[in-house]
Order: structure tokens, then sequence, then C-alpha cells
């Protein structure tokens, strides 16, 4: 795993409950259940298991998540980056690049290329703002590659077969509507060049993704990505990736 100096902070939505105050209540619950099935346990038995799981399983729940937010998913990004064989000279979109996890984990990638990231910069992690990811990108020292936008996903501000690479991580589906999510896909279509790599990694909608990839005749592919990018238990990730076909042709992934 690449080391990064910068704070990435925790995903989420937090424009309802802060996140501070979401960490106190899982907490204060966990602990709160926990505690009262030891008080059960000489007399009730059967209640104070299914209170005791009740307690390990939201335990659990937020160890996984934690962990997937502050290390697991760095890992795997490190991973799907490398894989992609960069040159160095590429110019690699970011669709919803948040605080810049992915985006700046590019960045190092491309000492002669852009990183460029698109975000309306909502809620979606702990202090989720166009300036913030500036921050971390002079902190990163890549500042002089990247490049933000705020955009929608499905309306993006580039030329048709502009990019090389589209990477989007856990993004897509917080956009409200499957047809709107469909035209974020569509737009990645529409700018990457051909034989561009499309890398998407996500919780929801990813068959469907595949499907209408498939349906442009992308040879698109879809697989779990493990345990590192487990949000909890049964709430795994997965990731599609695809290469934009040559004129007149289909393509292999990338």
């Amino acid at each position: 795993m690449r080391e990064h100096r910068a704070d990435y902070g925790f995903d989420g939505d937090y424009r309802v409950v802060p996140a501070p105050a979401v960490a106190a209540i899982t907490a204060t619950t966990c602990t709160a259940l926990l505690l009262t099935a030891a008080r059960l346990a000489p007399r009730h038995r059967l209640a104070a298991l299914a209170v005791g799981a009740t307690g390990a399983f939201m335990t659990i729940t937020a160890a996984m998540f934690i962990r997937t937010t502050r290390i697991g998913k760095f890992e795997v990004w490190a991973q799907l980056l490398s894989g992609l064989g960069l040159r160095g000279d590429e110019t690699v979109l970011d669709m919803g690049c948040g605080r810049g996890a992915v985006l700046l984990a590019a960045a190092k990638l491309l000492p002669r290329g852009r990183a460029i990231g698109v975000d309306i910069w909502r809620a979606d992690q702990t202090h989720n703002a166009e300036s913030n990811t500036r921050a971390n990108a002079e902190l990163e020292g890549v500042a002089d590659r990247v490049e933000l936008h705020t955009a929608d996903m499905t309306n993006l501000p580039f030329p048709d077969d502009s990019v090389d690479v589209i990477v989007s991580s856990l993004a897509v589906h917080n956009i409200p509507g499957r047809p709107a999510r469909a035209k974020a896909i569509s737009e990645a279509t529409r700018v990457l060049r051909p034989g561009g790599r499309l890398v998407v990694a996500d919780l929801a909608e990813t068959t469907s993704h595949v499907r209408q990839l498939r349906e442009l005749g992308w040879n698109a592919r879809r697989r779990n990505l493990g345990w590192r990018m487990w949000w909890g238990p049964g709430m795994s990730t997965h990731l599609v990736t695809a290469t934009k076909p040559a004129a007149g042709g289909t393509a292999g992934i990338g």
C-alpha cells in the first residue's frame, strides 16, 4: 500500500447527522447492547443471546467500515491503478473524486500527465469540499498535475474521446434514479478515447453497468473486490472494468 500524507476522511452521507454524532451514537449503542447482554445472561439466556448478537453485529460492522474507509480502499486502489500499466503521460478522469483518495493516487503515477476530478462536493465524505481536495493535492505533492471541476457525472464538461482512463470509487450509486446512473455511465463512454479504459468500483447496480456496456459492444466484466472493500457483513464492493472499442470493433479488458 502506498503511503499518503493527506486526510481523506470517512466515506458516508453525513448531511443529516454529522460524522462525530454517528460515531458517538454507534459506540454508545454497541456498548449498551453488550452490557445489557451481560446483565441478562444469568437468568435470561435467550434474550441475552439475541441482544449480544445484535451488539456484536453492530460492532463488527463498524470495525469493517472503519478499516475499509481508512485502509482497505487505499490498498485495493493502489493495486488497481498499478495494474493499469500507465506510461505516465495519460489523462485520467475520476468521476465523483471526493477528497481525492483515488484521484491523487492516480496523479502520483502521472508525472507527465493530468488527473482530472469532478464532483458536486456534497457530504459523501467528511468535510467533502473542493478546497479540501486542493489542499490534499498540495500535501501529496501532485497539485501541478491535478485539475478539479464542480460538475455532475451525468453531464461531464469534456469533449468526446478526450481522456485515456476513467475511474470512479463508490460514487455512481449516489446519483438518484437508475436512468441518471445509466447516464453517468453513458457520459463515461462518450469522453473515453477509443482504447481507453473504464474502472468503476461501487456498491450497487454494477450488474446493470456491465449490461449497459455490453449493449454498446464493450467486453465489460464485473468482479468482487474482496474483504478489503467490505463495508459490513454482506456489504461488498464490485468492480466493473472495460475498454472502449476502437472504431468499428470491440475491445477486451485493459
